[in-house]
């Protein structure tokens, strides 16, 4: 597929040109690579993978309360096909990266509210044999290019386990 046909493509499924290009925009904020979190998340190893940034847009997400973020939920092309599909579980080597940002009113259109200051980036990554004990996902939370402590790590899978468990423990739903 062209580069051409694959932003055709990405546009029909982002829904929303303008949060699309805020998502662009301000992910340029965002560490890039495992460079960024050397000794990868605890418990899991997950390190943020190289070229993540040019994966697909699964979805767009709006999280309310305190933590007041948009988020744009990105996957390698094994998640996208596996979403594309229908596919459940996901296969093994699927990853999902969520890149979150603080919400802010935008400066330019009222009533419309854009990506802030970067908060995290966090991620999925599917190995049945490696992650047997938490459904076979490794989990990995990132501030500033930098994992987050353990006990924020031991609490991820547990929330997935008691929300998602019928749907392979991933919240997001493929965007139309």
């Amino acid at each position: 597929m062209k580069a051409s046909e694959q932003a055709a493509t990405a546009w029909r499924r982002s829904g929303t040109r303008g949060f699309c290009v805020a998502l662009a925009c301000a992910g340029a904020l965002l560490p890039l690579g495992p460079s960024a979190a050397e000794d990868g998340s605890p418990i899991f190893g997950v390190h943020i993978p190289d070229g993540y940034r040019h994966w697909e847009l699964i979805a767009p997400s709006h999280e309310t309360g305190e933590f007041n973020e948009l988020r744009g939920i990105l996957g390698n092309p094994i998640a996208v096909r596996a979403y594309e599909e229908g596919r459940l579980p996901f296969p093994d080597g699927t990853i999902l990266v969520k890149l979150a940002w603080k919400r802010e009113p935008s400066s330019e259109f009222s009533g419309a509210f854009v990506p802030g200051r970067p908060t995290t980036v966090q991620l999925m990554v599917k190995d049945a044999r490696r992650y047997a004990d938490t459904g076979g996902w490794g989990f990995g939370r990132f501030i500033a290019g930098r994992a987050v402590d353990r006990a924020q790590h031991e609490a991820c899978f547990p929330c997935h386990q008691a929300s998602v468990r019928d749907h392979d423990y991933v919240f997001t739903r493929f965007a139309p």
